[in-house]
């Protein structure tokens, strides 16, 4: 049986000083989870959005939404079980490769 994956997605509402024009960090998180839904239909996945300004107290959500911040990554960052796929424009491709790593077929 196929593992469940998961999905971060690391932003803020401010949208990042070098992203201008691009969507927020909300707008992305739901564009993937929209396209990710359509690309894998009846295939399920778990899809979090962590605030880097206040992220959650959970081992390793905090920790990596500080680096985010620390690095000065573009965000949002996205990553699929902790592999970053994409920063700040991230490219559904990569996202899906990823996916398809663990098992997911496009529908």
């Amino acid at each position: 049986m196929r593992k469940e994956i998961e999905i971060q997605i690391y932003g803020a509402e401010v949208i990042c000083a070098s992203c201008v024009n691009l969507p927020s960090s909300k707008d992305t998180y739901e564009w993937l989870q929209a396209a990710i839904s359509r690309r894998y239909p009846n295939q399920t996945f778990k899809i979090r959005y962590i605030d880097i300004n206040n992220p959650p107290e959970e081992d390793g959500l905090k920790d990596f939404a500080l680096r985010v911040v620390d690095e000065d990554m573009f965000f949002p960052v996205v990553l699929v079980e902790g592999v970053i796929v994409g920063e700040g424009n991230p490219k559904l491709k990569a996202v899906y490769e990823e996916f398809e790593k663990y098992g997911y077929t496009a529908g």
